[in-house]
């Protein structure tokens, strides 16, 4: 059987085109000449395997999986593969696309022990964490295990997803407002919506009455988290039972888990309700992932925005690999999910040289920064502090910061980057995991020593730590 020859010279051209490049700007960022290049645009020549990835790696949001055949998917796989540090003193081969072509069985076992190994080793270093941090057995509460579950998962729920997005289709307006949520829930579902104030005492922000099909809010909340609480009712009734067979299908040891399940899906379903996906993925690819305008046009909140961008890992419409974190005022770490290479810590606090600690103690600014984890591999982040009003002087607010980031290969589609020096290696702050995981031994804001090193201890002399590491 003949191999398939893909002819894509008006969706390269159209392409060319949507990113404001002139055929010859085109050809150095793919690496081609220019002849080339427009033979490829006129259909005298087919996209090869290497053009493909080559297209997908330099335009990832714009080259969709549909037009890129599964050889280049796989040589694409190859070459992150050997882009791991773990490489490094590795001669990059130059026919890798040619070997990738003639052992493409080969080549697949390589990208699933590749895989194979990074899964082996972040269980390494929760195990480490626990252990250096003086976790009990390395044991983890129910919503540890729900926040591993979600991560495992690729911070994904595609059934979910799906049936969000086609009820959001169906509702037909953009932004949801609280009236039409309000309207689906009394009509499809007999349920009334009723707020409480400081008459009720100290009312709970949410109480749903399953007798009564009575939803109370809390008046004094803001009007981004009413509209999410009111989309958390809806997708509870809406998609009980998709809820209720993931949750049955997840490895969970506890039944408090499973609870905490539910919840966190019917919270995924209820982002999912608000931000469509395929809506959500298409305004962040053109705002440059611009997160006040895209909460603004989607009627969320900041953070709310922040958390949708890192559930964007549908099969064939991915959208940027991001991370996300959220740390308190302590240092903790509340809220995580990573679909780049970079991990957090489980146990004790990061690294206080990641900007969204500074972040924190500045509330509505944000802050951009140009990091690099001991791996190597550096990554574009913005932080930004903020504050959850009360409503009551009696009770304080809660402060807490939102960081989003992406490795630095995708900067050119993160608005945040635009003021940073990404090709420039030395501009990166050099940050780590935790200071019990991390190996740098000249950090000059280090607390702990690194669990797996040796330290010699000088009396005579005194540097920031009272230490070196070996």
């Amino acid at each position: 059987m003949g191999r398939h020859r893909l002819f894509a010279g008006a969706e390269l051209r159209a392409l060319r085109r949507r990113v404001g490049l002139g055929q010859a700007a085109m050809a150095v960022r793919l690496g081609l000449s220019v002849s080339y290049l427009s033979q490829l645009e006129n259909d005298d020549r087919p996209i090869t395997a290497a053009v493909s990835e080559a297209l997908a790696r330099t335009f990832p949001l714009d080259w969709s999986a549909e037009q890129v055949d599964a050889g280049a998917l796989r040589l694409a796989a190859m070459r992150e593969v050997m882009a791991d540090p773990l490489f490094a003193d590795l001669d990059f081969p130059e026919g890798l696309h040619r070997a990738v072509e003639q052992q493409p069985g080969l080549a697949d076992r390589f990208i699933r022990l590749h895989a194979a190994y990074r899964q082996a080793e972040e269980r390494r270093q929760i195990a480490d964490d626990a252990i250096a941090s003086d976790v009990p057995g390395g044991g983890r509460l129910p919503w540890e295990e729900v926040r591993d579950w979600f991560h495992q998962a690729g911070n994904y729920a595609g059934p979910l997803d799906e049936a969000a997005e086609a009820l959001a289709a169906e509702l037909g307006a953009e932004p949801l407002s609280e009236a039409l949520i309000e309207g689906r829930l009394k009509m499809v579902h007999g349920v009334d919506t009723v707020s409480a104030g400081e008459e009720a005492g100290s009312p709970p922000l949410r109480r749903f009455d399953r007798a009564r099909g009575l939803l109370t809010l809390d008046r004094a909340m803001p009007a981004e988290t009413r509209r999410f609480f009111l989309a958390h009712q809806l997708a509870l009734l809406e998609f009980a039972d998709a809820i209720a067979g993931v949750t049955a299908g997840a490895d969970l040891r506890s039944a408090e888990a499973r609870r905490l399940l539910s919840v966190g899906l019917a919270n995924y379903a209820a982002g999912a309700l608000l931000m469509p996906y395929g809506r959500f993925r298409e305004m962040a690819r053109m705002l440059r992932h611009d997160i006040d305008r895209l909460r603004r046009r989607f009627g969320v909140s900041f953070e709310q925005a922040c958390h949708r961008l890192s559930t964007l890992q549908r099969a064939g419409q991915r959208g940027i690999p991001f991370f996300f974190c959220r740390v308190d005022m302590a240092g903790n770490i509340t809220k995580r999910h990573s679909a780049t290479r970079l991990q957090f810590a489980r146990f004790g606090g990061a690294c206080p040289l990641w900007i969204v600690h500074e972040a924190v103690a500045i509330p509505d600014r944000i802050l951009v920064q140009l990091a690099e984890t001991p791996d190597g591999v550096r990554y574009v982040q913005m932080a930004k502090g903020l504050v959850k009003p009360s409503g009551s002087y009696a009770r304080a607010p809660r402060r807490y910061a939102v960081a989003l980031g992406c490795e630095v290969e995708q900067a050119r589609d993160f608005i945040y980057a635009d003021g940073l020096d990404v090709a420039n290696a030395s501009a990166a702050t050099p940050i780590g995991i935790s200071c019990r995981l991390c190996p740098r031994a000249d950090c000059d804001q280090r607390a702990f020593p690194p669990a797996d090193r040796a330290i010699a201890i000088d009396p005579d002399l005194r540097d920031v730590v009272p230490y070196r590491v070996l």
